[in-house]
């Protein structure tokens, strides 16, 4: 078995369910970067990113789609998908401290201690997307056979 292997094996109720709720909460934040939150988005997107901030918005509100369908339709590859997702969070952690360095008012973060709280946040999903899809799990059973091969060597 490789990390790269489609998972054949059944995942608990629990970590099911928050692998949907995270999928949706995704999917719907990915339409709201597209449509009624734009505005909002677009001020979180730091100034010193060398790319425009409307172009930012939308790619990374069209990403958000992509990986939270994933999330609600590809369980067999949701391994894969954990780790991109868990990726993807800690790519966007730099614009949520970016709001918090320019005490950008967004989304209701209208104080410094509203967006520290944020920040504190995005590590919970990291962890969230790593638990949910049985990324986490994996990773250790994969180290486990590893160590195995070598100790039978």
């Amino acid at each position: 078995m490789t990390l790269l292997t489609p998972q054949k094996t059944h995942t608990t109720i629990l970590r099911t369910v928050f692998r949907l709720v995270l999928g949706a909460f995704l999917l719907l934040a990915g339409i709201s970067h597209l449509t009624v939150n734009r505005e909002a988005f677009l001020a979180q997107v730091p100034t010193w990113l060398p790319l425009e901030g409307d172009f930012v918005v939308v790619a990374s509100g069209v990403v958000e789609i992509i990986l939270g369908a994933a999330l609600l339709a590809l369980g067999r590859y949701r391994v894969q998908v954990g780790w991109i997702v868990a990726a993807f969070f800690v790519a966007i952690f730099p614009g949520n401290i970016s709001q918090l360095v320019t005490h950008t008012d967004s989304f209701g973060l209208n104080t410094d201690l509203d967006r520290t709280i944020r920040l504190l946040f995005q590590p919970v999903l990291v962890l969230w997307a790593l638990w949910s899809t049985g990324a986490w799990k994996a990773f250790r059973e994969y180290r486990a056979a590893q160590r195995t091969a070598k100790q039978n060597d």
